[in-house]
Formats: C-alpha cells, structure tokens, sequence
C-alpha cells in the first residue's frame, strides 16, 4: 500500500508540474494572440518597449517555438561556410582575387541599401487589421515590444534560407552568370555582419567611439524616434533618404 501511495503522489506531482507547464506557456502566448485585436492602437502599444531578457512565446509548440529563438553564434557559424562558397564559384569561374574582392564588397553594398529598405518598408509598415497587426509582430513588432530578448535579435537560419531563393535571383538579375555567386557572396556577408553587429548594439558593452555611437543611434530609434533611424551597421542610407533623426537639443529647442 505504501508503495502504491508513494507512486500515486508521484504521479500527482508529474501531473501538477504538466499542469502549470501549460498554463504558463498559454500566459506567455497571450501576448501573440492578443495584438490582433489591438486594431489602430497596435501601433502604439508596440513602440512602449518592455525592457527584460526575456520575451513571450510564439506558439504552443516546442518545434515552432524553437525556429523563433536564435543564439547569434549560430548566425557566422551557419552562414560564413555558404559566403564562401559563393565566392569560390566566381574563383573557379575564372575572376581574379582584386575582382572578386570588389565585387565582394559591392555585395556588402548591396546589402546595406536592402537593410535600410526593408527596415523602413517592411518592417515599420503601419498595421490595423488582425492579420496585418499578427504578421508584424511576429516579424518586427515584438523586437521593438521586447527589444532587449537575446533570442529574438538575429533571424532565424531557417527562414533567412528560404530568403535566399529569391535575392540569389535578384543577385542574378542585376549581374553577370560569373559575378553573381560573389556579389550574392557579399551581400549574404552584409547580412552576417548585419546581424552580429545587432545583437551587439543591444547587448555589447562598447568601449570606443565608432561602435558607442552606433549603440547610441540604434537605441534612439527603439526608445525615443521609432520612424527614424533605420540603418543598423550604418547611418549612410538615412543621410541619402533623410531619415537621420533629430538631435535632442534641436528637439527640446521646438
């Protein structure tokens, strides 16, 4: 009897422990669930950064869910072995070392324009609707919710993969059949650097003047001006497009 005692309390504990398990992951999906009802006030809610570690979950699902969180290591140490790939096909191909480091860097270039691009037309575009208000959360929203949670910093491996379809043909679109595998190269380097450089500006502690003020220029635009500021490895495309944003003396001033 004792013996059937001990391995019925057991079992209550396994079933109590499964119990709050779910209860908690239900609690942390909420946020998910509940920002397609926001309808206009989304776009408000989601620039009121809640500053923790840790951020809400995605899905119920332990597989789904682990596709959303990404250590930043995982970005070079996936993505540095396929930059070099690329590039050795436009060596094979016949290019030279100063080509291909040129067009390496045009890539890298490249890149830079399409970062800027997508931050502020993609990422930032206004929402109301339920569909609408989900897909940008998920996308971009909860960064800018949970700006300071590590795992949600870099993009994940799995869908940067099937990016890669259509901007290898964009890459082929706009050069040469030999050049296109090191300008792709460089661009997917660009995006490496891009990442890294992310999760860095959040989470580094800068110590020279260069990376300090890049730190600075990206947590501006999470905490004070959201509709500013889109470069992250450079401020160069919100020169060319105007969207530096203002200072604070010239601000206070108005």
């Amino acid at each position: 009897m004792g013996r059937r005692s001990e391995l019925a309390g057991e079992g209550d504990e396994r079933i109590w422990w499964f119990c709050f398990r779910d209860s908690l992951k239900s609690k942390r999906i909420k946020e998910r669930e509940r920002v397609g009802h926001l309808g206009e006030s989304y776009q408000e809610w989601v620039h009121q950064p809640i500053v923790s570690k840790e951020g809400p979950r995605f899905f119920g699902s332990d597989f789904w869910e682990f596709l959303t969180r990404t250590e930043w290591w995982v970005i070079p140490l996936v993505w540095l072995p396929v930059v070099c790939w690329f590039v050795s096909k436009s060596i094979v191909m016949g290019h030279t070392l100063p080509q291909i480091a040129l067009t390496v860097v045009t890539g890298i270039g490249v890149w830079t324009l399409l970062e800027y691009t997508l931050h502020r037309f993609l990422f930032h575009i206004k929402t109301k609707s339920y569909w609408g208000n989900t897909m940008h959360y998920l996308l971009h929203g909860c960064h800018h919710k949970h700006p300071m949670d590590g795992l949600r910093l870099v993009f994940p491996p799995a869908a940067t993969a099937v990016l890669c379809f259509p901007f290898y043909n964009f890459f082929k679109l706009i050069s040469t059949p030999s050049t296109a595998p090191a300008l792709f190269g460089g661009g997917l380097l660009g995006y490496v650097m891009y990442d890294v450089t992310h999760y860095y500006l959040h989470h580094g502690q800068p110590t020279s003047e260069v990376p300090k003020n890049l730190k600075k220029y990206h947590l501006n635009h999470h905490f004070r001006i959201q509709n500013k500021g889109f470069g992250i490895t450079s401020s160069l495309w919100d020169k060319v497009f105007g969207t530096v944003p203002t200072s604070m003396p010239a601000e206070k001033s108005r």
